[in-house]
């Protein structure tokens, strides 16, 4: 727990939140879409039980991934570099993170709309089936983006826990926020794209310093905060997204 008297690591806490929240926003929706299928006395406790679900998913994958990385002992060579399993895990996240960012960005932009919802299901137990195992691959990309930003299992554990609490007291602001700039989304998934590279990066050997990472995401954060509020007037494009309530697909 040293990473407490650390400003850095703060940062590095608040930073990792922030994108955590707003990379859970889909999953947070999806839940809301598998609960609204439900009698109303069910829903509220299907979306507890999905954030909370969310949540340990999250945190057994850190785990998990963070003793994986800490394999060091090279078990293979490839264009001459001795890979480990560390390596092997990080170059793997970096690779996926890459697809999904490239993926989740051209279906924000020219998806079909709802083309997914047909699948959900509307029974209690065939909904908490669903977020258990979707869930885990709504986890991965969050996961892996917190390995590849920080090296303190404590600080990615804090901020998926806090990520997590924020969405289950102020889901729907926060949803509401982020379906109405579609510009954070895209950012968001762009952070993905920088994130990947720099997995790619240290597996390969060549690691890219935290602190370029951190002021880059800050700096575009910023330069956004400002574009936000000088087009605050005009109305925002409208992201297509695969999940989406049978009223909405009704009309």
């Amino acid at each position: 727990m040293e990473w407490i008297s650390d400003p850095e690591m703060w940062v590095a806490l608040a930073t990792l939140t922030t994108l955590e929240v707003v990379l859970g926003i889909d999953n947070v929706i999806f839940i809301s879409i598998l609960a609204s299928k439900l009698p109303v006395s069910q829903q509220l406790t299907a979306r507890r039980v999905g954030l909370a679900v969310a949540m340990g998913a999250r945190i057994l994958l850190l785990f998990s991934l963070s003793w994986i990385i800490r394999l060091t002992e090279p078990i293979m060579t490839f264009g001459g570099w001795d890979l480990s399993g560390r390596d092997l895990t990080l170059i793997a996240g970096g690779l996926f993170l890459l697809a999904k960012a490239t993926y989740e960005i051209h279906d924000k932009l020219e998806g079909e709309e709802g083309h997914k919802s047909s699948k959900v299901a509307a029974s209690f137990a065939s909904v908490v089936m669903q977020i258990m195992v979707l869930d885990v691959v709504f986890s991965l990309d969050s996961v892996i983006t917190a390995v590849g930003m920080v090296d303190d299992v404590g600080i990615m554990v804090a901020a998926v826990v806090i990520a997590v609490v924020i969405m289950m007291v102020s889901v729907e602001f926060v949803s509401n926020f982020v379906e109405t700039r579609p510009a954070v989304k895209i950012l968001a998934l762009s952070f993905l794209l920088l994130v990947g590279v720099a997995l790619l990066s240290e597996g390969l050997h060549q690691p890219i310093p935290k602190g370029y990472l951190y002021f880059a995401m800050a700096f575009s954060v910023f330069v956004e905060s400002l574009n936000q509020r000088a087009g605050s007037r005009r109305k925002p494009i409208v992201l297509r997204t695969p999940y989406i309530s049978g009223d909405a697909v009704s009309h």
